[in-house]
């Protein structure tokens, strides 16, 4: 019987999910996991300019890989499939469109497109589409895929209590203070088994407010970008809820630093790529030197302005 009284927990949220159609794992590792399961992956083509976690998954799994590189618009380029082959299409700080992406499909047939950076960029009718939640809300875990397949077996739900520290922690004080629980709580991501969303997680994200945060993320990109497009040597598309402003500038590696140190904290987002690849390479050198600046809905122009004066000097 369900428990009646007591004291009262976490209040229920009755809003809309922005993937309210797709399937609800727990990670965007899970996702892909269940594509490999459900469609039998044996084969696979990634970018070499991706998060090691990735490979990490498909060599767990006995997926065999085979690496290609990307262009300055993070288009493959020289690839060709081997026999059986799934070409993983990562849309980088959401700069390729459905043009691309049909394209692709069309070159190479069987794609799996990774969305974690493109939240708010709609799936493509027959494309597997993975969406990641922790890259653009305050969550956890959580993850979206968009897919025709269906796993032969009953997926168990996840719960995400454990992993809320670090979220509750920066809410009351500061980043710095539950850094190391943030580390903690994302290393526990990567032995997760295949689960469907917790309760935690879908609850929270029926509280966004989806349209503001699209709103706010938009409005903060296109303040970084009249500021900065001078400077940047990427060429980029405007990019709806953008997940961050890719700046990209010769010396990034000593601005990272220099924002660091005024607190504005600026991730390298693949450091595996820093080792796995050569200093002359493209993907060496977008890694080292692109900065993803902060433009996401907690902020506004004032944040906007510190982060240019910071980096322009003006």
């Amino acid at each position: 019987m369900k428990e009646i009284g007591g004291y009262i927990e976490l209040w229920e949220n009755t809003g809309s999910l922005f993937h309210e159609n797709a399937v609800a794992l727990n990670t965007a590792r899970g996702c892909l996991a269940y594509l490999i399961e459900s469609k039998n992956i044996k084969k696979i083509a990634l970018p070499r300019f991706l998060c090691n976690s990735v490979t990490k998954l498909c060599r767990t799994l006995g997926v065999e890989i085979q690496f290609y590189n990307i262009d300055e618009s993070f288009l493959p380029i020289s690839l060709v499939l081997r026999a059986g082959e799934w070409l993983y299409i990562v849309n980088t700080y959401g700069q390729l469109n459905h043009a691309d992406i049909c394209r692709l499909r069309e070159m190479y047939g069987r794609i799996i497109v990774d969305n974690v950076q493109a939240y708010f960029e709609e799936p493509i009718e027959e494309i597997d589409t993975l969406y990641s939640c922790r890259k653009f809300f305050g969550v956890p875990d959580g993850a979206f895929l968009y897919t025709d397949a269906k796993l032969d077996r009953k997926l168990e739900q996840d719960e995400s209590r454990g992993r809320m520290e670090h979220l509750l922690g920066r809410y009351e004080r500061n980043a710095s203070s539950f850094y190391d629980k943030y580390v903690e709580s994302e290393s526990s991501l990567e032995a997760l088994p295949i689960k469907r969303m917790s309760k935690l997680t879908e609850n929270l994200l029926r509280g966004v407010d989806y349209g503001y945060t699209k709103r706010r993320r938009n409005e903060n990109f296109m303040y970084l970008h009249k500021r900065l497009e001078s400077v940047n040597r990427l060429h980029l598309r405007k990019t709806d809820g953008a997940f961050a402003y890719p700046l990209l500038i010769d010396d990034g590696a000593q601005i990272r630093k220099k924002l660091i140190a005024e607190k504005i904290y600026i991730p390298t987002l693949w450091p595996n790529v820093l080792n796995e690849t050569d200093a002359g390479m493209l993907e060496h050198y977008y890694a080292e030197n692109i900065l993803p600046l902060p433009c996401d809905q907690r902020y506004g122009e004032v944040e906007m302005h510190v982060i240019c004066k910071q980096i322009m000097g003006q």
